[in-house]
């Protein structure tokens, strides 16, 4: 068995190994630029960083291409219909991976991670209402092969959510 380095892994957001931070201070500075603002132009984000627009567009798509980054719109879920979301912890038996793989294939699923701890793996559902909950639940998720028992964690009230993290 090949033994890893012995530091910190994490992964990219299309699930590939990354070992340390490849990305330099302008590129974190252009990732926290397009937190704030997915929108701003490439002129922009060059005055901000000090480079010519064909850099930064240059830079921006290297970091999309290579998954390090991702720009999307983030909605509401209560505002587009979704008026239930929870957390789901399972444990399981037999390969995680292939489980959490599975699991990441439900439209309904948003967020999947293996852990250390009294849940092999956590999800996050964002479902309707709690008919849809059930149903996904019971018919997605707790049908998988492998998967022993569940803990669902329904949300009352979202107090943070942010998606500016990972540069400093």
């Amino acid at each position: 068995m090949r033994r890893l380095p012995r530091t910190a892994i994490t992964v990219n957001v299309r699930g590939q190994p990354t070992f340390g931070s490849g990305v330099d201070d302008v590129g974190k500075r252009l990732i926290e630029e397009l937190q704030q603002d997915g929108r701003r132009s490439y002129a922009a984000l060059a005055k901000t960083v000090g480079l010519s627009e064909a850099a930064v567009r240059q830079r921006v798509q290297r970091m999309v291409d290579s998954g390090l980054m991702q720009v999307v719109a983030v909605t509401d879920p209560l505002q587009v219909g979704f008026h239930r979301q929870a957390m789901i912890g399972l444990r399981v038996e037999g390969d995680l991976v292939r489980v959490a793989d599975e699991l990441a294939k439900i439209d309904e699923v948003d967020y999947v991670v293996i852990t250390a701890g009294s849940f092999d793996i956590l999800l996050e559902l964002v479902c309707e209402d709690d008919d849809h909950l059930l149903r996904v639940l019971s018919e997605r998720v707790r049908v998988l092969p492998g998967v022993r028992d569940t803990e669902t964690f329904v949300y009352l009230k979202l107090a943070k959510q942010t998606y500016a993290w990972g540069t400093r």
